[in-house]
């Protein structure tokens, strides 16, 4: 694989780490904050809505830019935001920084994404985007524990300034190995008019409802993942930072499988890891209430989870072919998040509202069958129109 794949890696470990590091100090900052653990759930959901945003309003502003500026424009972002999330003073502020590193998030995985598929042979495509976002498995694997040992051990504030430092490498890093390029505006595929075009192929809208369903199951059990280790398994506080590096190690080993079975079989990949991610979240519903089954479920997890995204990157990446596929590309990450937030509040709704903790699993678990039920929805549709059949009229 190209040098410049691993810098992307980089980039992205870095972004990992400050999206999912919040999971392990919820009840941290809850208590120094003052808020409950579904409010401060709720900065997940403000990051990942902040990715929804940055991702249109970035794409129109920054689309005459090189690659490489922008991917650097976008670690600049990330890092001033993280210092605002270290110095934030109250609960709101701490939101509205979260919401600002945010932004970088949806174009750097977008743009990434493209750069990654056009530096391999067609048959490594999903590979290589399995590549790039190996850096944020490996965040899990790393960042992850370490900054929730660093944030219990020193305060939740301490985290962020040590991402602060990750953001200023990994700038580094990318301005080292990513080679220079022309403006992606100059790309005859990235015309202005091919480029909002593509937001209107029925494929690729029913490719990022997709996305959405599979991972709100996702992110409405792991935003609780903390609270449902300590208090319905029954683990203590210090025990959550080593359960995290089995969920991470799930996050490579899904990750890096997903990305190699998709290169040969992409189709199936799809249908099959939303199957297995509902079926995981299923059985993580009676596994939680014993130790040795509950960590066996959260490696199982994350193998489940990370599994399905470069199926579903390339999955939308297929279907935007030609003019857009960046743009495409970086809204399919936007509704990866967009699925982060909904899961997030759903999870906290089940917590308040009832049945209570221990039924988030479950109930995440029946979301991704929706998301199979869009793929094969798809799939019908593309066959009427492969054989002839009359179709409506794309949306």
């Amino acid at each position: 694989m190209p040098l410049a794949l691993y810098a992307l890696t980089a980039g992205a470990f870095g972004i990992g780490v400050t999206e999912f590091v919040i999971m392990g100090l919820l009840l941290d900052v809850s208590a120094d904050l003052g808020v409950s653990i579904s409010a401060a759930g709720l900065l997940i959901s403000g990051y990942a809505l902040g990715v929804v945003v940055g991702a249109p309003l970035l794409g129109a502003l920054t689309g005459r830019l090189p690659r490489k500026t922008l991917l650097l424009a976008l670690m600049v972002v990330f890092t001033v935001g993280n210092l605002a999330c270290a110095l934030a003073p109250d609960y709101w502020t701490l939101m509205a920084a979260r919401v600002l590193t945010a932004f970088a998030h949806a174009s750097f995985f977008g743009v990434g994404s493209v750069v990654a598929t056009s530096l391999v042979a067609p048959n490594r495509k999903a590979s290589a985007i399995a590549l790039m976002f190996t850096g944020l498995t490996v965040a899990n694997i790393l960042g992850v524990p370490f900054g929730t040992w660093l944030g219990q051990a020193y305060g939740w504030r301490s985290t962020f300034l040590a991402v602060t430092l990750v953001g200023v490498i990994a700038f580094a890093v990318i301005a080292l190995l990513v080679p220079r390029d022309e403006p992606a505006a100059a790309d005859e595929e990235e015309s202005s008019e091919g480029t909002l075009a593509v937001l209107g192929r029925r494929a690729v809208l029913l490719g990022l409802l997709t996305t959405v369903l599979s991972w709100v199951g996702v992110f409405a059990a792991f935003t609780y993942l903390a609270p449902i280790l300590t208090r319905v398994t029954g683990f203590s506080e210090g025990a959550v930072s080593p359960i995290l590096l089995v969920f991470g190690g799930g996050l490579v080993a899904g990750n890096l499988l997903g990305g190699r079975l998709a290169d040969r079989h992409l189709v199936p990949t799809v249908v099959g890891t939303l199957v297995a991610l509902s079926a995981v979240l299923f059985v993580m519903t009676a596994a939680i209430h014993q130790p040795i089954t509950a960590i066996i479920a959260v490696g199982l997890l994350g193998a489940a989870a990370f599994a399905t995204v470069a199926p579903l990157q390339m999955w939308v990446l297929e279907k935007a072919k030609g003019a857009g596929q960046g743009l495409a590309s970086s809204f399919n990450i936007a509704a990866f998040n967009l699925g982060n937030a909904i899961g997030a509040w759903l999870g906290g709704f089940v917590i308040d509202h009832g049945p209570g903790l221990g039924a988030v699993p479950l109930v995440a678990g029946l979301v991704p069958i929706a998301a199979l039920g869009v793929v094969l929805t798809a799939l019908r549709l593309e066959r009427g129109q492969a054989i002839g059949e009359p179709v409506t009229a794309q949306c």
